[in-house]
């Protein structure tokens, strides 16, 4: 099924701020119906609302008109709930009143099948041609908290309080979720929709839509697929550009969810861990929960930027001190020591049995001197060494007596004043992710106190919008460069499927990729002859393009060191091979000196479904499977980004020789880029034909970089 081009942010904020709206198939009987209608007038949609349905006289106490032709105006959004079989008709009559922008709750469409893509594509047809554009099909509508214009499917209680953080869901139930926790924990949306089927409109496009958007400083994700990646992949580079942060749910993870994801939607979920590597390269945070989706984009929404890792924290428990650092910790948070003239400063104020260091305790004291822990806080935030402060308060559950109640929101405002004039950002937590009651909202709201729920949850939040302001600071210094064109490799025709690994290697070496000498033997004369050239011991393996894994076969022997053993081992491999696999591809047996043991990198090209072309560097030979430590990136890549990939792999501290290298030297990693880079360029040269460059192994021995072994699969 074909979609719709991309839709600019103008055309979607006509869309997103209708002044009129049709319910279009309104019923009483209809929770969907009353839903809709309910919530338009709750939140006070100033516009006209027309019910349409031919069977009813009166709709949800409205006078009711039975087609869209009869409405005494034309309407900004047609907000259609007919069923699956009658929406191509209502879009028919839509187009004769000139009616551009239409919501489609009905399902039935790409999610149901072939039938259903067909019905599908057959309504975007359509609307392409009358130059309409559709929400939907299967999507609940959206919510424009701003503009309090709320023409959805799902019921939404008051109050929805405006803030930064616009929510972009390829789930329309999900919604149910989303909003009671942002309401929950006092966090202010800017704007909700959920997508359906993406028929025309796609989460992209909303996501395009909400960086032009001034009400919305963060952008809050829930992906089941990525359904344009080339378009996702422009919009995510221009969010980090536009200086507003994507945060991300990508489900996907296991089989089962992929499964559940393509019976949801008629969508592929793709390549996680490539997913994750994409998403890192285009700074895009990914999170593995809601509460972490929101609870992130709140810190990014509320919170100054974070401009480094050094963080004080002010807290009332030493048990909570503990539990910070060891969140913190794990997001490689520092706790620097106070300076001397903060703790001098401390020790005058907090009483003698506290100890001054940072993390701080002020102490139960609090519950004799309640202004003790914000005094502390006026203090450290004073400090010239942090970079940010983490204050832990829970505001009380209850609204104080009358008589207590001007004192205690006193105290609030004074920390809400000392909060926006500090020169470090402040992040006040509370201890548990509970909702925030009644009075900490009113406290919130006249304090102008964020209270962000939860140690666990804030400071994972706090971890990554860490990470994300240090992206965008890394891409505003070193801008992405386009790289060079890479001429196309002039090869004849190719036949589908793999190459052996002899005439994989000869291809390398044409394109000025360091090989290890091999000769192919067809007989075991030929072999030992090949042995003497090279001096044993030598390396003997079966090469056949249909055989990938030599040694699940047995046509592997290492260390032969001697022309008997040579002689034998050829009719050896042979036998075992036979054995094995019928193949009828073997082209001989590979000779190759043995190289002396060095550090063994796996370099691969795998040509994605979703991403294109896309580089893998790891640990290899007999570590890859074992360990998995592998790093991705998406194609082209730069010089250091290769640099940047191997530091991140586990095993980094092998490259480095000394300890970490068990004892070997450091190899050049200078050398070892330019060659992965070089890789690269050739599979770029490729591109559209190859299906997979795998090297595995890429010896690395100090200053020497030799290709071990090799496959090539064409498309």
């Amino acid at each position: 099924m074909k979609h719709a081009q991309s839709l600019t942010p103008e055309r979607l904020q006509a869309f997103f701020h209708p002044r009129s709206i049709a319910l279009v198939g309104a019923t009483d009987s209809s929770p969907w119906s009353d839903t809709t209608f309910q919530n338009l007038k709750i939140f006070g949609f100033a516009g006209p609302i027309y019910c349409v349905n031919p069977n009813y006289e009166i709709i949800h106490g409205e006078p009711a008109f039975k087609r869209l032709s009869e409405l005494p105006q034309s309407v900004d959004l047609a907000f259609v709930m007919v069923a699956t079989n009658l929406v191509y008709t209502i879009l028919q009559e839509a187009a004769e009143m000139d009616i551009r922008n239409v919501v489609i709750l009905a399902s039935g469409f790409s999610e149901m099948g072939e039938r259903g893509q067909e019905l599908e594509q057959k309504l975007l047809d359509f609307a392409q041609e009358h130059d309409m554009i559709v929400l939907g099909p299967n999507g609940n509508g959206f919510v424009n908290v701003v503009s309090q214009i709320i023409p959805f499917g799902l019921s939404i209680q008051p109050p929805l309080m405006k803030g930064p953080v616009g929510v972009v869901l390829q789930s329309g139930a999900l919604a149910s979720a989303v909003i009671p926790l942002a309401q929950a924990h006092h966090i202010g949306l800017s704007f909700l929709v959920s997508m359906g089927n993406e028929a025309m409109i796609s989460a992209t496009d909303v996501i395009d839509y909400l960086i032009e958007d001034e009400e919305t400083r963060v952008i809050a994700v829930f992906l089941e697929t990525i359904r344009h990646p080339a378009l996702f992949e422009r919009v995510a580079r221009k969010a980090l550009a536009h200086n507003k942060p994507i945060v991300a749910l990508k489900v996907g993870k296991s089989a089962i969810t992929a499964m559940a994801a393509m019976a949801h939607t008629g969508a592929l979920v793709g390549n996680d861990a490539l997913n994750d590597a994409v998403f890192k390269q285009l700074g895009i945070i990914r999170v593995d929960s809601l509460e972490d989706l929101l609870i992130t984009s709140e810190v990014l929404g509320y919170s100054p930027p974070l401009t480094g890792r050094r963080m004080g924290l002010v807290a009332s428990s030493g048990g909570i001190c503990d539990i910070i650092a060891d969140n913190a910790h794990k997001e490689n948070i520092q706790f620097p020591d106070f300076a001397p003239e903060t703790v001098r400063d401390l020790q005058q104020l907090l009483p003698q049995f506290s100890t001054v260091h940072n993390p701080l305790d002020v102490t139960g004291y609090i519950v004799i001197e309640r202004t003790l822990q914000r005094q502390a806080l006026q203090v450290v935030m004073k400090d010239p060494g942090l970079d940010f402060i983490v204050y832990l308060f829970d505001p009380p559950r209850v609204e104080p007596p009358p008589l207590q109640l001007a004192p205690t929101m006193e105290h609030f405002n004074a920390l809400g004043k000392l909060i926006h004039q500090s020169r470090l950002p402040i992040i006040v937590l509370t201890k548990t992710s509970i909702d925030l009651p009644p009075f900490g909202r009113t406290i919130s709201d006249e304090a102008g106190i964020h209270f962000v729920g939860g140690m666990e949850h804030g400071m994972r939040a706090v971890g990554n919008a860490l990470w994300w302001y240090e992206t965008a600071q890394q891409s505003t210094t070193h801008p992405q460069v386009k790289p060079p064109a890479i001429p196309p490799i002039d090869l004849p025709t190719l036949p589908k499927g793999n190459w052996s690994e002899y005439t994989t290697r000869a291809f390398l070496q044409t394109q000025g990729i360091a090989v290890a000498p091999g000769m192919l033997a067809t007989n075991a004369e030929d072999a030992v002859r090949a042995a003497q050239t090279y001096g044993l011991p030598v390396a003997m393996k079966i090469s056949a393009s249909d055989i990938l894994h030599k040694s699940d076969v047995g046509g592997v022997m290492l260390n032969v060191a001697s022309k008997a053993e040579v002689r034998q081992g050829f009719h050896s491999i042979m036998h075992r091979v036979h054995e094995y696999t019928q193949s009828s591809t073997i082209d001989g047996i590979l000779i190759s000196p043995m190289r002396p043991a060095g550090i063994e990198l796996l370099v691969g090209i795998i040509n994605d479904a979703s991403w294109g072309q896309t580089l893998v560097i790891g640990l290899g030979g007999i570590w890859t499977e074992l360990f998995n430590d592998t790093s991705m990136r998406m194609m082209p890549v730069q010089r250091e980004d290769i640099k940047i990939m191997l530091s991140e792999l586990r095993g980094a501290s092998l490259l480095h020789g000394g300890h970490g290298g068990r004892g070997q030297a450091a190899v050049d990693i200078e050398h070892v880029a330019d060659c992965i880079f070089r890789i690269s360029q050739v599979a770029m040269g490729l591109e559209g034909r190859l299906e997979a460059l795998e090297i595995n192994p890429l010896l690395l021995h100090g200053s020497n970089i030799e290709v071990l072994d090799a496959l090539i699969t064409w498309l």
